[in-house]
């Protein structure tokens, strides 16, 4: 991830949370009231988040100290620990929340993408992900499903171009869509063209795509159109696939299988947080 991208998201993240202070733990506890936290998970999964932990407690007290003891794509186990956290009390229970309202969404974005690349079991056809993202967590998110094995789509609008059904309606057909977003392009900008019929399929290969998706297409089509596309241009499916179905489209020679599901209704890894106040060297 971006280390800036990164900062910045996670400081908005602190002062939705945070506001102006902390009235409970700031009134509670005495500056120099030092803790320990321990970061767990209660479900085996995949782990990601270890930037979001270093970042971000640095972020709220420069004094304290993480130790992230798994790599983000790494398995983890129930109750094994992933990073423990030493510092201020009131520092700790500040940052806790928000890092780890992230890394469970994370970590359980891995886990779906390794379970869909597990389920996929091919040496050649990738999973990745869409733009159905949570609005503010892209970046997240997309790491998330790097972190499982996954590839990423284009990241928005703004890095590559996907021609659908309304600007072909637009354009009249993808021969001319095609044609006049790429006078527009620079030549480092590729196109892809979403696809439903062999008609489509033909044209979007006459135009030139860099990418050919067949979208909402069987078995049997996606094979056929196959057929018609030269290996020179990369193919994609999506639409109507779910974990429970991924496995039957291992034996296609597809490039990519897009899946909205690795992000857009991923259910959090159960991730908590055990805190504990150390007791000073002169107290023994």
């Amino acid at each position: 991830m971006n280390k800036l991208k990164l900062k910045r998201k996670l400081e908005e993240f602190f002062i939705e949370d945070i506001g102006d202070h902390d009235v409970t733990s700031d009134y509670l506890f005495p500056d120099d009231t030092a803790g320990e936290m321990v970061i767990i998970s209660k479900q085996d999964g995949i782990f990601c988040g270890s930037q979001v932990i270093d970042e971000g407690f640095r972020m709220i007290d420069n004094s304290i100290e993480t130790q992230v003891h798994i790599s983000d794509g790494a398995a983890i186990a129930s109750s094994v620990p992933i990073a423990t956290i030493s510092g201020p009390m009131a520092s700790l229970l500040k940052g806790e929340r928000v890092i780890l309202n992230l890394i469970q969404r994370m970590s359980g974005i891995a886990t779906k993408t390794s379970e869909a690349v597990q389920l996929l079991n091919s040496e050649h056809t990738r999973i990745c992900d869409t733009r159905k993202t949570t609005p503010g967590l892209r970046m997240f998110e997309k790491y998330a499903v790097r972190a499982g094995g996954g590839a990423n789509h284009r990241y928005g609008l703004y890095d590559a171009v996907m021609i659908k059904d309304n600007h072909i309606a637009f354009a009249g057909s993808i021969l001319e869509a095609v044609k006049k977003v790429r006078a527009e392009l620079g030549h480092m900008v590729k196109i892809e063209v979403e696809t439903e019929n062999e008609n489509q399929v033909l044209e979007a290969v006459k135009a030139g795509a860099d990418c050919i998706m067949f979208d909402n297409c069987s078995h049997e089509y996606i094979e056929h159109f196959l057929t018609l596309v030269p290996e020179t241009i990369t193919t994609e499916i999506s639409g109507g696939i779910t974990l429970e179905n991924v496995a039957s489209y291992g034996n296609l020679s597809v490039d990519y299988i897009s899946l909205g599901a690795l992000t857009h209704s991923v259910q959090a890894l159960d991730i908590s947080a055990k805190v504990s106040m150390k007791i000073k060297e002169e107290q023994r």
